[in-house]
């Protein structure tokens, strides 16, 4: 299989489907079990998996780990806001529940956070002190789009990278296990269009390695993120009033 997509164009899908899925939330809200929902849905499932793979690679080819901790970390606050707004959700956590409180930003900080924890030098010597750290970062996720299962699922990802079949491998299990637990406390349909992350192999398979000649991808999808909520935000308002949109 010839390999044509570099990083920017899986970007760019993962944008895309990312966008598709939030239009589905807002036009088709609580995802129901109608055939364009579901649909749309599985589109969008592509979007967590490649921003997984390609934290990974950032962490890994990073110069300067600690300011992508920060640039991370800083996206994850702005998009808390963004998020919030967007599905009509209080930007205090806990008011509505304990799933979905903020977006999925939130747990890829966590995750660099843990990977760069681990790289630590200086606690090699105090392992107990790095495992409760650890276990307090990941858990603090739970609260979030796609909660722990993002954080472990990147871990995971980052140990096998450059082995995408161990990275898939790494993977899947965790998204069966989210999926178990929304199908029994949050939605049996979403749990059942999870099966779309499958769709992710194919389309990482043509990844060629190479980052792309367009360096302002990077920031776009930054800047995207947040500005794409907040529209989907507005069109909430306009339409259906201050009311939430997810299940």
């Amino acid at each position: 299989m010839q390999k044509k997509f570099n990083s920017n164009h899986l970007k760019l899908i993962a944008i895309i489907a990312m966008t598709i899925d939030h239009v589905a939330d807002l036009i088709l809200p609580g995802f129901t079990a109608t055939p364009m929902s579901i649909v749309m849905h599985l589109i969008g499932r592509l979007t967590a998996p490649i921003m997984w793979f390609f934290v990974c690679e950032g962490y890994h080819y990073t110069k300067d780990s600690k300011k992508y901790i920060m640039r991370l970390g800083i996206f994850a606050v702005i998009s808390h806001f963004a998020y919030c707004f967007s599905f009509g959700i209080p930007l205090i956590p806990f008011n509505t529940g304990i799933f979905n409180q903020t977006s999925v930003m939130y747990p890829l900080f966590i995750a660099v956070l843990v990977l760069w924890l681990d790289d630590n030098k200086t606690l090699q010597t105090r392992i107990w002190l790095k495992r409760i750290i650890t276990f307090i970062l990941i858990w603090s996720a739970f609260p979030a789009d796609w909660s722990c299962i993002a954080v472990l699922a990147i871990i995971g990802m980052y140990k096998k990278r450059g082995d995408l079949k161990g990275q898939m491998k790494k993977m899947l299990p965790l998204v069966s296990l989210y999926g178990v637990v929304a199908f029994f406390f949050v939605s049996k349909v979403y749990a059942m269009v999870l099966i779309g992350v499958l769709l992710v192999y194919p389309v990482l398979k043509l990844y060629n390695g190479e980052k792309g000649k367009a360096n302002w991808m990077k920031w776009f999808f930054y800047a995207y993120y947040p500005a794409h909520l907040i529209i989907i935000g507005i069109l909430r308002l306009v339409i259906y009033g201050d009311v939430s949109l997810l299940f």
